[in-house]
């Protein structure tokens, strides 16, 4: 067996970012950016107002009361195109240019109108409520990097840079099979001895959440025939996640059969529990992730490998989970030669820190505790003892991951 360690190296190591497409700038939240984007324009591209108000000189507002003349009027989207005199002022509405001779607002809640003129009541600094050009970003800087999740935020940015068009990684497609004669669909009728298929449907929406696409190939009985059959519609695909059939059982025919059709071994045991028969390679140049049939592990182990290895895809940095600290309100044994990723539960606050209760079964097969935990408790391999109180690290599932 390897460690955890050395499995995540060699899968991230054997994966390449998939090739790249061009989209509109309306569909970009979610995707990855493979290239720098530079703005196209200066933002704003004049010295604009910040509020409703008189445009004026400072220097005519320094001693309040002051009368001036209004000249004439600038509105967002228009302008007042003659110099502005001594003594004068511009009505002026948000977001208009400031007027040629005039640098600063008055707003309009600290003056008074009467026709032609304005009564001022409030001194005002150079610049007071002006938005200067460039103040948010210039023409031919760096907006966003390359490798660089794209949020609805940066739509926003990209928009105002005005960006028609980015260039991204496209999604990964990502070929699920199920093995096993005991599976069967949601649904469907459930024979005497069979269960039902969990594993490609939870695996399916973690893919979707990490922003890549899942390709569901169905399940492939335990036999050579249907094996080979299901996994050839992995040949488009960019990596292929099989779901059960890795380890070294009679019926577990995954490293057997698609041997003969090019499968290339990596590794295919680590020291982990749950997770102990994941095993990766290539198939005939398909990336290939064989993840355990138990339900649980095949999801702890899509936060540890898959989620990351879907990174190297996309084309960004790959992340690794995050951990928050915690208290146990119980004391734990110590943990044998595998890294143990255990199911628990937030159950109150201790020092300000989340106190965790880990479910007294942790067996690879249950899916109500895999549903109701909240948080993961990682213990290194050979890990001692723990006591009621003892501050510890935890991965909370809904935000190991940002943005999945």
């Amino acid at each position: 067996m390897i460690s955890v360690d050395e499995a995540r190296n060699n899968i991230l190591n054997g994966l390449k970012a998939v090739s790249t497409e061009t989209i509109s700038v309306a569909d970009a939240a979610g995707r990855v950016l493979a290239e720098d984007v530079i703005a196209r324009r200066t933002q704003p591209p004049a010295d604009l107002s910040a509020m409703d108000g008189y445009a004026v000189k400072a220097s005519d507002v320094q001693s309040v009361p002051v009368t001036l003349q209004v000249v004439g009027e600038a509105a967002a989207g228009g302008s007042y195109d003659a110099n502005v005199e001594a003594g004068t002022a511009v009505r002026i509405f948000t977001g208009a240019p400031l007027p040629a001779g005039t640098d600063t607002i008055v707003i309009q809640e600290d003056a008074v109108r009467d026709g032609d003129l304005v009564t001022l009541n409030e001194a005002v600094e150079t610049g007071r409520y002006v938005r200067c050009a460039g103040i948010d970003f210039h023409e031919g800087d760096a907006g966003l990097s390359a490798g660089k999740t794209i949020t609805p935020r940066d739509v926003g940015l990209l928009a105002a840079m005005n960006i028609p068009w980015i260039t991204t990684h496209r999604k990964p497609r990502v070929a699920l099979l199920s093995t096993g004669d005991e599976l069967v669909r949601p649904g469907e009728p459930v024979g005497e001895n069979q269960i039902i298929s969990t594993n490609s449907l939870v695996v399916a929406a973690m893919i979707r959440a990490a922003g890549a696409e899942a390709i569901d190939l169905g399940i492939a009985k335990d036999n050579e025939t249907s094996l080979r059959q299901m996994a050839s519609g992995a040949a488009s695909a960019d990596l292929l996640v099989t779901l059960g059939g890795a380890s070294v059982g009679d019926h577990d025919l995954v490293q057997s059969v698609l041997g003969k059709e090019g499968l290339e071994i990596d590794f295919w045991r680590i020291a982990m529990r749950p997770g102990k028969p994941l095993m990766f390679g290539d198939l005939a140049g398909t990336p290939m992730l064989g993840m355990p049939g138990n339900p649980v592990s095949s999801m702890i182990c899509s936060y540890i490998f898959l989620y990351p290895a879907l990174d190297v895809l996309m084309g960004r940095k790959p992340r690794t989970p995050s951990y928050v600290p915690a208290r146990l309100s119980h004391d734990i044994t110590k943990n044998d030669q595998r890294e143990d990723y255990q199911r628990a539960l937030i159950v109150g606050e201790e020092d300000g820190l989340p106190l965790i209760k880990l479910f007294s079964n942790q067996d690879s097969s249950l899916l109500s505790s895999l549903s109701a935990a909240t948080c993961l408790l990682k213990r290194e391999p050979f890990a001692d003892p723990l006591v009621k109180g003892t501050a510890v690290e935890i991965i909370m599932l809904e935000s190991a991951y940002p943005n999945c």
